[in-house]
């Protein structure tokens, strides 16, 4: 008898998620117009600053720099978050207008831009007794290459405000996004014990800096009546390409590792740091990126967010039901298939040790 497929007693919504939804409502019901859109905008670039310094002062760039003993893993997610996604982005093009009005899809491609996330991949990874250190530093290479990717790609690929290697577009990446965070990588020395003790306090600072910008680029969205072009039924069909997109990622980081010989623990860890996009890093920048157009340009990434958090949290769980393969007397596990020189093994160990404490 066919194993019937394991469905968590209660989907996991983001309660971040809910809170992003109602700054959406409150922008769309009190939107910040003549000066007070003025001290909106300008606290919203604050705050992205704040953002990306914070994100610098915290990334162990020695950490993510000892996980290159496994660089074919990180090569493979980081060729899944900057080359596979964009792929499929400029494919779903051919939907644009029939499906996709084009400010959709210029989210849309957006959001195949954007770098994987950190916490959740973690997360999951550990659920489903993957790989978890190679998730911790894969997550963190694809954070340190996006705050040079993702806006170079943007301005590459998209069309309208963010598209073209314009003077301003380069100027607004380096002032709001990378010089902040070279300035908290050169001052983390000093500010990281701050930053660690204090870092419950901070998550709230993080997460109200990015309600700020959404507020502020909804506002600037209601104002400025782009909501006028989105009808029930394009909203619908955006859902639909998501969740293609996101079944198509989560079949090719799965079999495709595979197919590279990549063991259960590693393939577990490709798959979810290889497959979902970081609302915390997109949001800002796509504010830097698209202006008054902010608020339309996150909206798919606000829906793909919600969307893998409760796809990946069914396939966490159900893996986390599978068996794991013996290891060999040689005491070299499956996820030894990268080589001989046993770096694979040598990432991979401590996650089965992770996998049965929790246990």
């Amino acid at each position: 008898m066919p194993r019937r497929p394991y469905l968590p007693a209660r989907i996991p919504v983001d309660p971040y998620v809910l809170a992003l939804l109602g700054t959406v409502g409150l922008a769309a019901l009190l939107p910040a117009r003549g000066a007070a859109a003025g001290l909106a905008g300008a606290a919203s670039t604050a705050a992205v600053a704040l953002l990306f310094f914070l994100y610098g002062a915290r990334l162990s760039t020695r950490e993510a720099l000892a996980g290159l003993r496994h660089w074919r893993l990180h090569l493979t997610v980081l060729a899944c978050t900057f080359l596979l996604f964009p792929l499929l982005g400029l494919a779903a093009r051919v939907l644009v207008p029939s499906v996709l009005t084009p400010p959709l899809y210029g989210g849309l491609l957006f959001l195949c831009l954007v770098p994987s996330t950190v916490q959740s991949s973690i997360a999951f990874t550990s659920i489903a007794r993957g790989n978890v250190p190679a998730a911790i530093c894969a997550g963190s290479f694809s954070s340190l290459a996006g705050i040079v990717l993702t806006p170079l790609l943007a301005t590459a690929l998209l069309d309208g405000d963010a598209g073209g290697f314009s003077l301003d577009a380069v100027l607004r990446i380096t002032l709001q996004l990378l010089l902040p965070f070279l300035l908290g990588q050169a001052l983390r020395r000093w500010v990281g014990g701050f930053l660690t003790r204090h870092k419950k306090a901070l998550g709230y600072v993080d997460r109200g800096s990015i309600l700020l910008v959404v507020y502020a680029a909804f506002s600037a969205g209601m104002v400025a009546g782009i909501w006028q072009r989105i009808s029930p039924l394009r909203l619908g069909a955006l859902l639909l390409v998501e969740a293609v997109l996101l079944t198509v990622m989560l079949l090719a980081t799965w079999y495709g590792a595979a197919r590279l010989g990549f063991g259960r623990e590693d393939r577990i860890a490709i798959q979810f740091a290889g497959s979902k996009k970081s609302l915390a890093a997109g949001l800002p920048m796509a504010s830097v990126l698209f202006g008054a157009q902010a608020g339309l340009a996150v909206l798919p990434l606000m829906l793909f967010h919600q969307m893998q958090l409760m796809v990946c949290a069914v396939i966490a769980r159900r893996r986390a039901a599978d068996p794991l393969p013996p290891e060999p007397a040689d005491g070299h596990g499956a996820d030894g298939a990268d080589g001989a020189d046993g770096h694979v093994a040598e990432v991979s160990r401590p996650s089965r040790q992770a996998a049965a404490r929790a246990r």
